[in-house]
């Protein structure tokens, strides 16, 4: 951890604790127009508060969860949020300590109680999950990179706890969902003396986990997300390794365990989902990204698209001493910012060819998933940067590379979320839902952008600052998103 630090306006206002209470549900002033086709909500997650006692948690990935949720009828929209009620908040509630282990945070803990936590995570993992918002069956739930993802009333935001567990002690906040059942389906790294990936299901009905495959692993990559196409699951096991039992003597926070390792390369590990058997494991070049963007079969070539990096500084570039540092002297944050780049995995050929699908950074990548995940597609959104901070979204052709750029100075806007309208034949026919906090203003709003053009079409002012978050989900509470 390190001491406290006061935020200034700017891009730090970005990272400043909100207030403990939630904030009851009212009606936003809107300017513009947001489409009257435009229904259901949209639920945001991410960090909401990194200071526990007079020390600050280390990383921007460490906060606790805070959810928004923002209500449409008729072009009009209705505000709540409150932070995730969890056992990991309990507890610095309570004593005004940490009592599990957060991304690059770690508690002071005995090497028993380190061991103890490899092998029954559920005693010291935490369950703050401050990443993403999904679907699981007619339920909400919040997930993050620990196996303990929770459930949540989408109209009071209460906490409902623990949805179900998954087998193993790290997977994923970016699940994908079964064309036909809805089902969720997800990986989970299990770690210890003989470490697996374990491709798993989850019953959207019963929460039911069913485990579709196990794959021995001896060096687990950092995955925050796979792919996925009609017939495989895609593992990019990027050269950010970890030793297993590293994890349980070393003393230091679950990130720093891992280690660069650029000479072993990208490892696409190809498993059949029909049968759950390994199909095969293509050396690609070394390379680093959070996000996959999408993944489809031509053939026998499965084309894998992520925004990626030539390595990993960017996990080291998002400690709090660094963000500082950098923004404090005017640098960019990031050092290596992703791009969106093609991997196509040549079954037969067991070659893995990398191509840059456009010159512009991107990260926080969106499509129309439910019309073309798995499938062909043309059109991704996402977070771009420049100057210091995250301060603007592109629109990307990945068959010709060009784009389109929002930017409005001194703002910051978080990821896009893509809907639809009703009735579209276009890939693009929809909008765009940001929410962007205004360093002049103080506060943040959420924009609506014409996903063709990116024109801002309505802005609805929330009146305070919503700190920088990670994904939503736009549901109208019917189905899952590509069920």
């Amino acid at each position: 951890m390190s001491s406290t630090q006061k935020t200034s306006p700017g891009a730090t206002l970005g990272f400043a604790d909100r207030p403990a209470a939630p904030t009851p549900r009212r009606e936003l002033e809107v300017d513009g127009t947001f489409p009257s086709w435009l229904t259901g909500s949209l639920l945001r997650n991410g960090p909401g508060a990194w200071n526990v006692g007079k020390y600050r948690l280390a990383h921007w990935f460490d906060g606790f969860a805070q959810l928004h949720h923002f209500d449409f009828a008729q072009g009009r929209v209705h505000y709540a949020s409150r932070f995730l009620q969890t056992e990991a908040r309990a507890a610095v509630e309570k004593t005004g300590k940490l009592r599990t282990s957060e991304f690059a945070t770690d508690p002071c803990r005995s090497i028993f109680q380190r061991v103890h936590a490899l092998f029954d995570p559920s005693t010291v993992l935490t369950d703050n999950a401050n990443v993403s918002v999904q679907r699981l069956g007619d339920r909400l739930i919040a997930m993050t990179e620990t196996p303990l993802p929770i459930t949540f009333d989408p109209d009071t935001l209460d906490s409902e706890g623990t949805a179900f567990e998954a087998p193993g002690q790290v997977t994923t906040a970016h699940p994908h969902y079964e064309r036909g059942t809805g089902s969720l389906l997800n990986y989970a790294a299990h770690l210890g003396p003989r470490s697996s990936y374990r491709m798993f299901r989850v019953d959207p009905d019963t929460a039911e986990v069913s485990e579709l495959a196990r794959i021995p692993v001896r060096k687990p990559s950092y995955m925050h997300s796979f792919g996925i196409t009609e017939r495989f699951f895609v593992l990019a096991e990027f050269p950010l390794v970890v030793n297993p039992l590293a994890l349980a003597v070393s003393g230091k926070p679950f990130i720093a365990n891992y280690r660069w390792e650029p000479e072993r390369g990208t490892r696409f590990t190809v498993i059949d989902r029909r049968t759950g058997r390994l199909h095969a494991r293509i050396q690609g070049e070394a390379c680093f990204a959070f996000h996959h963007i999408n993944a489809y079969e031509d053939g026998d070539v499965l084309n894998i698209d992520l925004c990626a990096a030539s390595d990993a500084s960017i996990v080291e570039d998002l400690y709090f001493d660094r963000i500082d540092g950098r923004l404090a002297a005017g640098r960019p944050v990031a050092r290596n910012y992703p791009r969106p780049t093609r991997f196509q995995i040549d079954l037969q050929k067991r070659t893995a060819r990398r191509s840059t699908l456009s010159d512009v950074g991107l990260d926080l990548p969106v499509v129309n998933a439910p019309r073309v995940r798995e499938r062909p597609y043309t059109k991704t959104w996402g977070v771009g940067t420049s100057e210091d901070w995250i301060d603007r979204i592109h629109a990307v052709d990945i068959t010709t590379g060009e784009y389109r750029t929002w930017h409005e100075g001194g703002t910051y806007p978080g990821e896009p979320v893509f809907v639809a309208r009703p009735g579209a034949t276009d890939e693009d026919d929809g909008i765009l839902l940001t929410v962007v906090l205004s360093e002049h203003r103080e506060t943040s709003a959420l924009v609506a952008l014409d996903a063709r053009t990116l024109e801002t079409v309505g802005r609805a002012e929330v009146g305070h600052p919503i700190p920088y978050g990670f994904h939503g989900l736009h549901t109208t509470r019917k189905a899952s998103p590509d069920a």
